[in-house]
């Protein structure tokens, strides 16, 4: 059904000091290297130090001039209201501050008042998530967390951005996966937790109503075709109080956009040993007669194995 590669990704922190430059210059695909047998390690202390550098105008006016005479004593006035033109942006100045929650998240909250309504892509330790600014050119996003010093890269179409950092000093807690695609194709992480069955206590993914230990996130927009989406599932594994495996099984939804097409993933997992692996995987979809079943893969990522604390 799909080919697997492995693959090297940095473990997702970048200099700030040339992280945004470099992301300008090279587009946002460009990786840094640094392969470590299949596997990048971010560093504590350097991520430190990276972190340390770091308003309708209403007119009232005469009719055309009226000829007055000796026996005219009103002059007719008319009112009327003029569209008010469209405010001109001066200050330009972008900012952007994340804020550790729990969790092992980060909040992160953009000011762009140049950039309204605009499509915006956020970096973060190798994983990459499309969104869209408000009419004032603000964004607020929480984000899972891949490093203990994140460091998250914005940049809009017109080749300007900023940079975010903090500390999260959770992420030691937490076990996490990530799934990541382009396009409007609908990819879903489950979680089976020690041994749950599907629709019962334990069977975690992105539903409101799915209940367990850990959790599902999705972050992308729908509303862009080409669109940078994420799902990431988190589990608590410093505080599990049982030991065992969490199963994780991908599922695929086969449509009239997508049958018949192959589709470009890339997974990244953060486990107990705070490394950050990273494999590309391709899958090729059924043609159109099968649209509207779902694929379930059961072997596209690796399961998590958990030892109670």
């Amino acid at each position: 059904m799909f080919v697997v590669r492995n693959y090297v990704t940095m473990c997702g922190t970048v200099a700030c000091a040339l992280g945004i430059g470099y992301l300008m210059q090279n587009g946002t695909s460009a990786q840094p290297s640094g392969a470590q047998d299949g596997v990048s390690v971010a560093s504590t202390t350097d991520q430190a130090s990276v972190l340390a550098g770091l308003e309708s105008i209403v007119l009232t006016s005469s009719s055309p001039t009226a000829a007055v005479t000796e026996h005219t004593s009103v002059v007719s006035k008319t009112t009327r209201t003029l569209p008010a033109p469209k405010r001109t942006q001066t200050n330009c100045a972008m900012g952007a501050r994340a804020v550790a929650v729990p969790g092992a998240k980060a909040r992160l909250r953009l000011k762009a008042p140049c950039h309204q309504e605009e499509r915006v892509e956020i970096h973060h330790s190798g994983l990459t998530v499309t969104q869209m600014t408000d009419k004032n050119g603000a964004l607020n996003l929480t984000i899972p967390a891949l490093s203990e010093y994140a460091i998250f890269l914005i940049s809009f179409e017109d080749e300007t951005g900023t940079v975010a950092t903090t500390h999260v000093p959770d992420i030691a807690e937490h076990e996490r996966v990530v799934l990541q695609w382009q396009g409007d194709t609908a990819l879903q992480i489950h979680a089976l937790e020690f041994g749950a069955s599907y629709g019962g206590e334990g069977h975690v993914w992105a539903d409101t109503s799915a209940y367990g230990a850990g959790n599902v996130v999705r972050l992308g927009h729908s509303g862009l075709v080409d669109a940078q989406n994420i799902e990431v599932y988190s589990f608590p594994a410093g505080q599990a109080d049982q030991s065992g495996t969490i199963d994780l099984t991908v599922e695929a939804e086969v449509t009239e956009a997508n049958c018949g097409q192959t589709l470009s993933l890339q997974s990244l997992e953060l486990r107990a040993d705070r490394r950050l692996r990273s494999r590309d995987l391709i899958l090729n979809l059924p043609d159109c007669s099968q649209a509207g079943e779902f694929l379930v893969l059961n072997n596209l990522l690796q399961d998590l194995k958990v030892a109670a604390k």
